[in-house]
């Protein structure tokens, strides 16, 4: 696993999660390729473009592959090896690898929704702070981004479970949730199956 220092102190880091094996989709999202970059690459872009700093992308199926051929910069790489388990883990993960980073807060973003733009992660990042959450809002429905405070990254890893994210914990905290209004920028439709298959 790498490791990150220290030396970025008050950023908001960026967390990709980009290691599920793609079962509906025929293969890992993270190695699908879009209007000529891989998903991986894009995501990670998206987060760094939005004002994230340092970005982490988890990955898992694939995993020497997504390295092998991806250009993600200055992104760290970390390798959940319990990614078969669902995307709790992978939160786990990524949390874990940015501890000691310094950041008051993380922006999570998935690999596979290449809808979701700078703009709609640098308003998430506007509103961060260590006991901040927030997410993004898409008229009446709340999706991704979602922005975690520092405060809360420990009662979040211990509600990710299987293939259950941050909601469960955002739910238990909804007085304090804030949505940030991104439909108006972004769309976190995410890509289930290729586009040939798609209804």
């Amino acid at each position: 696993m790498s490791h990150l220092a220290p030396d970025e102190s008050a950023s908001v880091a960026g967390l990709v999660l980009a290691a599920g094996a793609g079962r509906r989709y025929g293969g890992p999202k993270a190695l699908v390729r879009l209007d000529g970059r891989l998903l991986v690459e894009r995501a990670v872009r998206v987060a760094r473009a939005g004002g994230c700093g340092p970005v982490v992308a988890v990955l898992g199926a694939a995993a020497p592959t997504v390295r092998a051929r991806a250009e993600l910069g200055d992104a760290v790489t970390v390798e959940n090896p319990h990614w078969a388990t669902g995307m709790g883990s992978s939160l786990r993960t990524g949390l874990a690898a940015l501890r000691d980073s310094g950041a008051v807060a993380v922006v999570v973003l998935l690999v596979d929704m290449p809808g979701i733009t700078a703009e709609a992660v640098h308003r998430l990042v506007g509103i961060a702070a260590p006991d901040a959450l927030g997410l993004a809002g898409y008229g009446s429905r709340r999706g991704h981004p979602v922005l975690l405070g520092r405060a809360h990254w420990p009662g979040v890893a211990e509600l990710a479970v299987g293939d259950v994210g941050a909601r469960p914990y955002l739910r238990r905290h909804e007085s304090r949730l804030v949505v940030v209004p991104c439909d108006d920028v972004a769309d976190d439709t995410d890509l289930d199956v290729p586009p040939t298959t798609a209804r």
